[in-house]
């Protein structure tokens, strides 16, 4: 248990931030399968640049590894490309 306040005012930012953080990776999670599932070409090209977007920003948070990062944005682009 803290005991310091500045001790209980870091958990308090811990927890709002751990929900956000996980709000904002599992809606990115959720976007990239629903851009997997897609069969139009022309609404795939369309979310593309949408899901690349929220990748970078997880990206730029060290939410997802760098590489991981532009694994995922290569493989769907593929994907797009191939519809």
């Amino acid at each position: 248990m803290a005991h310091h306040s500045s001790a209980k005012k870091r958990i308090r930012q811990t927890a709002k931030r751990r929900l956000r953080n996980r709000y904002y990776k599992k809606s990115t999670r959720t976007a990239i399968k629903n851009l997997r599932e897609m069969t139009e070409k022309k609404d795939a090209e369309k979310f593309l640049p949408k899901v690349v977007s929220m990748i970078d920003r997880l990206t730029k948070n060290n939410q997802f590894h760098k590489n991981k990062a532009a694994n995922l944005k290569s493989k769907l682009t593929k994907h797009v490309s191939g519809l």
